[in-house]
């Protein structure tokens, strides 16, 4: 729930996307997660304790409860807090929601991102860049 809320904060697209989807978003940032050490997963689910608090602590209420944009808002300031580990906190799952977004293939499809295992030969220039 807190990372859909997360998400939806940092990739306004992310609200159409259904249940299977959703689902898709998360088993890739888990996979992502299962290679990282034991330690950044703690601190990264700490960083999430926080963040639910301090929008309880500002806002009264938890942090999917809030509003998207104050969600952003939230994450922005965090984002330049003084204190480094708030600042790396927030790009962290900033990195983890962005890559859970656009590591599906639909995603891929959808913003024309074609690469391929065989490089630059599977592309097919348009017609308008063949030499002449």
């Amino acid at each position: 729930m807190v990372f859909r809320a997360v998400v939806a904060a940092i990739i306004p697209e992310s609200d159409t996307l259904d249940e299977g989807t959703w689902v898709e978003v998360e088993i890739i940032v888990e996979r992502a997660l299962a290679t990282r050490p034991p330690a950044v997963c703690r601190q990264l689910a700490l960083f999430v304790v926080l963040l639910r608090m301090v929008a309880r602590l500002r806002h009264g209420r938890g942090l999917a409860r809030l509003s998207v944009v104050e969600r952003f808002t939230l994450l922005e300031t965090l984002s330049k807090s003084r204190l480094l580990l708030l600042r790396r906190g927030v790009w962290g799952i900033r990195t983890l929601a962005l890559m859970g977004y656009y590591a599906r293939p639909a995603a891929a499809g959808s913003i024309g991102y074609r690469a391929s295992s065989d490089g630059w030969s599977a592309r097919v220039a348009p017609v308008s860049m063949v030499p002449r």
